[in-house]
């Protein structure tokens, strides 16, 4: 008994059908048009950025002189900044990282304005970072400016294999 097979209309006139691309066995096709949620987000994704302008990044080295005094006031029951370093660089590094994941989370589920929040917790604690190392942000704008107009790709290249071999990974070559 042969099976009875549906066949699609010939398309219409003056519309080219674009060629079918042969699928391995086992892969499923993918769809010829994505899903609509998938088209809202890309769309999101590829418009310009639009929101308040009045921010500016002096806003950092502001807080790192603030992070700074702190530190330097080392009154650990009033400040949450000295706090946080009198526990030591362990546990700030724990704190970024911690941070860090909450960014994250609220960027892949998509909700702005956490991301918004999280991403100001994420720079503060950058900041606490870069006080408890010793580093000011000087040393981060230089190197941000070193490395303007070079490719992502060639100054990952660039680096010396040492730090690769450091690391035990291959993430960073």
């Amino acid at each position: 008994m042969a099976k009875d097979t549906k066949r699609k209309p010939a398309a219409k006139a003056g519309k080219k059908r674009a060629a079918a691309v042969p699928v391995p066995e086992g892969v499923p096709a993918v769809p010829a048009k994505p899903k609509k949620a998938v088209r809202r987000v890309e769309a999101r994704h590829l418009t310009p950025l639009e929101g308040p302008r009045d921010g500016d990044a002096a806003v950092l080295d502001r807080l790192w002189d603030t992070v700074e005094s702190r530190r330097l006031a080392g009154d650990a029951a009033t400040s949450h900044s000295a706090r946080l370093m009198a526990r030591g660089t362990a546990k700030v590094a724990q704190k970024l990282g911690e941070e860090a994941v909450e960014c994250v989370i609220e960027a892949t589920l998509g909700h702005r304005t956490e991301t918004v929040l999280e991403s100001a917790d994420l720079l503060y604690h950058l900041v606490v970072v870069w006080v408890d190392a010793g580093i000011r942000p000087e040393e981060v704008w230089a190197e941000l400016r070193r490395r303007e107009g070079i490719s992502g790709i060639a100054e990952k290249a660039a680096r010396p294999k040492s730090i690769v071999r450091a690391a035990r990974t291959t993430k960073l070559a």
